[in-house]
């Protein structure tokens, strides 16, 4: 499948950002958003609909429990920005749980999130760790000891507490999956967003370019990437936290500023991850994977996970 689109409004690119909430409070990302906003680029920040009750995951940050939070996150949703799901909290979370942090979400933003990404180690990850792998593929994952806790994510298995599988499948359209270096995202999984059948509790997955730090995400939209996303007319959908050192005691990064200003000056489609999945599928339809494209996308996402152990 080809990855050339044409944009609307004759846009010669496209470009969103999912924002996987951790370590964002107010004070750390609100000009980060600030900046997006009055350039026009339109993205993804997700959210933890409830309060923990449990020590975090590795890292928390800011839930929408916080009546200041939350107040500037639907500030952020009026404005047009698309509002995610980063499972219910930044723990792990049972089925009952999930099911009260969606109803959460709903009651605090209208609607179902239209997109989300597991938090780290969250157990309730939907085909996550080990599971995002096939056959003798998940084996190499477990002897290079990425999958140390084999059982560990069990969103999608039927007998587990953490199952919320058929809920997953019923409520929310686009699920995060595989992470991959290069500016266009769209050039490295070209059929996204996609149904695999061997993980029949997502509707539909999508892949998105490392930025998951600061110094990652301004090296993927350096001046030269950026014109070469130009120039392919592709689609980047940047992976990130834009609570992690984006924003410091000193402002905003100067580097990260001058990136998104240059960015910002061309003619791209500034849109949330939810729009530009809904204009490919429009355009194309959902895409059925097959054996041999999900055996191509695994092995891609098993080398470089090798190289730099990103998520």
């Amino acid at each position: 499948m080809s990855h050339t689109v044409s944009w609307p409004d004759g846009k010669r690119f496209a470009f969103s950002v999912f924002d996987d909430t951790d370590q964002s409070t107010v004070a750390n990302v609100k000009e980060v958003y600030a900046l997006l906003r009055d350039h026009g680029m339109f993205t993804t920040k997700s959210v933890w609909p409830v309060a923990g009750r449990e020590a975090p995951e590795v890292v928390g940050g800011s839930t929408c429990a916080e009546p200041d939070y939350l107040a500037w996150v639907r500030q952020l949703q009026k404005e047009g920005f698309e509002i995610g799901f980063h499972n219910a909290t930044y723990h792990s979370s049972t089925r009952e749980e999930t099911l009260r942090g969606l109803g959460e979400f709903v009651r605090l933003f209208g609607q179902d999130p239209q997109t989300m990404a597991t938090h780290t180690r969250c157990r309730e990850g939907m085909y996550w760790g080990r599971s995002r792998l096939t056959g003798h593929r998940r084996l190499i994952y477990d002897l290079l000891k990425f999958g140390r806790q084999k059982h560990w994510f069990q969103g999608h298995a039927v007998d587990s507490p953490y199952f919320w599988g058929d809920v997953c499948r019923e409520r929310v359209p686009f699920v995060r999956n595989f992470v991959f270096p290069g500016i266009n995202t769209l050039a490295a999984c070209p059929f996204m967003p996609y149904h695999d059948p061997a993980r029949p509790f997502v509707n539909a997955w999508f892949c998105s370019t490392d930025g998951g730090t600061r110094d990652r995400f301004n090296a993927a939209i350096a001046e030269a990437n950026q014109d070469r996303l130009e120039a392919e007319g592709g689609a980047c959908i940047m992976y990130t936290h834009f609570g992690k050192h984006f924003h410091t005691a000193g402002g905003l990064d100067p580097r990260f500023r001058e990136l998104i200003e240059r960015l910002a000056r061309k003619g791209g489609w500034f849109v949330p991850v939810a729009t530009l999945l809904e204009f490919l599928i429009a355009q194309r339809g959902r895409h059925l994977l097959t054996d041999g494209e999900r055996a191509q996308l695994e092995w891609r996402w098993l080398r470089y996970k090798l190289q730099t152990g990103t998520c």
